[in-house]
């Protein structure tokens, strides 16, 4: 056709310019240059492997594993010595665990990056220092774990000078080192944290609790002290958790609780689950009212398996099952009474061994006489010597006869 006539010569023209470059393309036909088919293979890698790598914005990084749909970012055992700056911004749940991060400085987490993080679990690190403004710059963080860190410092501005949203905190095995324990409380008292609801303090080594550590935590619903070496909670005041509904005090060192403490207990009225198992309770006269108490109470878990410790011969028995007889408590003891019955049996004795030295001295009077005498003519006859030699030495004329003789 005339039509088709007309169009094909400019398709050859068109393609008549890149004939002479297929000549030295990547090939192994006539013209092609030697060795090039190898060259062009790997430019062709390296393009890929080039354009795989880029990192567009919201992708993952490397070391870490990502799901947008679950909006995740899992960076464990990464081998990461910093929080990884360009975290993809979708990330409400982000695990950094097992690394060797050592320090959270401010800032750590990139301001208006990271809007939706309401998550964040850095436990299991080697976290030593926590500075002011660490976690300041996540508004959204509701959830945060630094459990199994060696925490040595703590900044009590790490979430800044206003108040933060977080809502659970866990510090198990985080506060091992009992330096950090005042800016930990000092944290936990600012007030920045008022919308906490749980907080975990378990296996830390704790023996006793600052005073008023809890005072500014009015939202707490559950409260985890387990596996410490708690001694008593004397010091301890849970008023003002009037929303408190959990608390352990599990694997402790408490022998007893007093009537304070069983005081607080009762005037919660949200609390109705305290753990007491694994405790060294000493079953003596001081242990009636915790007892009264148990009997009385329901809000103490499994506290049938509650047993004594000490002393032996109530070793394994119930608590529950502990009646007065038991305790042989029938006569209260008074301590000032027991004090000063111990201090008049002391006189005595001291009284008597006075009076036996006495009568020693009067059976044996006659041989302390001689023997008195004796030290007296003995201390004589030295001081008679000393006065003899004394006037030689201040006589001059007598100077040359004691240097000659053998006075």
């Amino acid at each position: 056709l005339p039509g088709a006539g007309s169009r094909a010569p400019p398709r050859r023209a068109a393609r008549s310019p890149r004939r002479p470059q297929e000549k030295v393309s990547c090939g192994a036909g006539a013209g092609a240059m030697p060795g090039r088919g190898a060259l062009c293979l790997g430019l062709l890698l390296h393009l890929l492997l080039g354009c795989g790598s880029a990192q567009p914005p919201g992708s993952c990084l490397a070391l870490c594993v990502c799901s947008e749909p679950a909006r995740t970012v899992k960076c464990v055992n990464g081998n990461l010595t910093a929080v990884p700056p360009d975290l993809p911004p979708y990330v409400r749940n982000l695990f950094i665990t097992g690394n060797p991060l050592s320090r959270l400085p401010a800032g750590a987490f990139p301001a208006q990056r990271l809007p939706d993080l309401s998550a964040l679990n850095l436990s299991g690190n080697h976290l030593r220092a926590v500075e002011a403004g660490a976690f300041a710059a996540l508004p959204a963080l509701r959830q945060l774990d630094l459990s199994a860190n060696p925490l040595a410092a703590l900044s009590p501005q790490a979430f800044g000078a206003g108040g933060s949203p977080l809502e659970e905190l866990a510090l198990r095995g985080a506060l091992r080192n009992h330096s950090v324990l005042p800016n930990a409380t000092a944290l936990l008292q600012s007030g920045v944290l008022r919308n906490l609801s749980r907080l975990e303090l378990a296996d830390n080594g704790l023996l006793l609790l600052p005073a008023g550590v809890f005072a500014a935590l009015p939202a707490l619903r559950q409260l985890d002290l387990s596996n410490n070496s708690l001694v008593g909670l004397r010091n301890v005041s849970f008023q003002g958790l009037g929303q408190l509904q959990s608390l352990n005090l599990s694997g402790n060192s408490l022998s007893v609780l007093r009537n304070g403490t069983l005081a607080q207990f009762r005037s919660l009225p949200a609390l109705r689950r305290i753990g007491l198992a694994r405790n060294t309770w000493v079953c003596d006269c001081a242990i009636e009212d915790l007892v009264a108490w148990l009997k009385e109470s329901d809000q103490v878990e499994d506290k049938e398996a509650l047993t004594c410790a000490y002393p032996d011969k109530m070793m394994g028995k119930a608590l529950l099952k502990i009646s007065s007889s038991d305790l042989d408590c029938s006569t209260p003891v008074d301590l000032p009474s027991q004090l000063q019955t111990s201090y008049v049996f002391l006189g005595i004795v001291l009284a008597l061994i006075g009076a036996i030295f006495l009568l020693v001295l009067y059976l044996n009077r006659k041989g302390i006489k001689k023997w008195m005498h004796n030290i007296r003519d003995a201390c004589r006859d030295h001081m008679e010597g000393y006065h003899y030699r004394y006037e030689i030495n201040a006589d001059p004329r007598l100077t040359n006869l004691s240097s000659n003789s053998d006075v």
